[in-house]
């Protein structure tokens, strides 16, 4: 058994989604656990190099955490060549550029989505890297959760029969921050900062409903700024240009339908932040992030509407839980750097790529124009 050390350059750890998920929960704890066995004998060890704008919060994350290299300095990091691999967690208006240097460069590229502001530098960094015969990656962690593998085994052990319909509801309220501070960042309620809900969460439904229904044809939408002012991370007013909700219906290849509802304006009245309902001519399920019930035609109880009288059953009581299976408590986002650095090293399957990653894009540049003009529009799909 031999351990190799694969050194990685981490741009935007200091921020919320960077620092927690993917350096402390996936970078480093794949590190303090050996590595990722590569089913030959040996075992790829991550090695982060943080690199960012603030030398101060790099140095301080770099000395909390036992990191012996940080940088502000892009273009030396990307000119060493024993990095082997660049990932970007930056601010979305920030990250086609420098995704260009690193593919330049040679590196292989991983990033978190969506992949840029614009569909055709999304689709164009996809076409870049593939010029370049690099391996490349968007974050795609939804699908690595508990609540959608279970999903994906109701749909391939055929429980639903034909699907008919998805419905899906996500958001929660977040703090304008006057009052005490927001839990997001300010930029993501600022348009020429590239915020928004649709920019933000499109390309996540674009991936859930391909992979697990079929791939989304048509979009008609709804974005709205219910909140018209916020305060920022120093106490500022400012003006939010961003959408903070969007109301979207989707159809899906073979049919089916879907609806999302998906707002940063909405106070939470369901199990989780996000759920998933779907039916089927053989049964039903709905999914959270982590838990996922299900009823089956055999057991779907004969309602009757009586507006006179309260109900009577407990309809939450009628369905089952689905058993956890093996991997399903692990943390999804180091779940998909453990295959990326496999398909780094192996050049194992891989289809979270910048394909995937321009695919999420263009659903959510469509959704902006059929919110602008009213209609339902087609969403393209990338040519490789």
């Amino acid at each position: 058994m031999t351990t190799t050390d694969i050194r990685i350059a981490v741009n935007g750890a200091t921020g919320r989604m960077g620092h927690r998920q993917h350096l402390v929960r996936s970078l480093l704890a794949l590190r303090e656990q050996g590595g990722v066995p590569l089913g030959d004998g040996r075992t790829l060890r991550p090695d982060p190099v943080l690199v960012g704008r603030d030398g101060g919060r790099l140095a301080a994350l770099a000395a909390r955490h036992g990191i012996e290299r940080w940088s502000t300095d892009l273009d030396a990091v990307l000119a060493d060549p024993d990095v082997e691999v660049y990932f970007d967690a930056q601010a979305t208006s920030a990250r086609p550029a420098a995704l260009r240097r690193a593919i330049a460069a040679g590196k292989h590229v991983y990033c978190e989505k969506p992949v840029a502001g614009r569909y055709a530098d999304a689709l164009e960094l996809a076409r870049l890297a593939r010029a370049a015969g690099i391996r490349h990656g968007v974050v795609q962690d939804k699908l690595f959760l508990p609540g959608p593998r279970k999903l994906k085994r109701l749909v391939d052990e055929g429980f639903f029969g034909s699907v008919l319909s998805v419905r899906g509801e996500f958001g929660y309220w977040v703090l304008e921050g006057d009052r005490e501070p927001a839990q997001r960042p300010s930029w993501n309620y600022r348009a020429q900062d590239g915020g928004g809900m649709a920019a933000d969460m499109f390309p996540h439904w674009e991936y859930l409903l391909r992979e697990l229904f079929g791939p989304v044809r048509s979009v008609q939408a709804r974005l709205a700024t219910h909140i018209d002012r916020r305060w920022d991370e120093r106490g500022r007013s400012y003006e939010a240009t961003a959408d903070d909700a969007a109301y979207a219906i989707f159809e899906l290849e073979g049919g089916a339908v879907a609806q999302f509802n998906s707002s940063w304006a909405v106070r939470v009245y369901r199990d989780e932040l996000l759920e998933l309902q779907v039916d089927g001519t053989d049964g039903s399920a709905v999914a959270g992030l982590r838990h996922c019930r299900a009823q089956h035609r055999s057991a779907t109880p004969r309602p009757v509407w009586d507006p006179d009288g309260p109900a009577a059953e407990d309809f939450r009581a009628q369905w089952r839980e689905v058993p956890d299976a093996p991997g399903d408590g692990d943390n999804a986002f180091r779940a998909q750097w453990e295959l990326f650095l496999r398909h780094v090293a192996l050049g194992t399957p891989w289809h979270h790529d910048l394909f995937a990653g321009a695919r999420g894009v263009a659903l959510a540049e469509a959704g902006h124009r059929s919110s602008r003009e009213g209609r339902r529009l087609p969403v393209p799909e990338p040519a490789p």
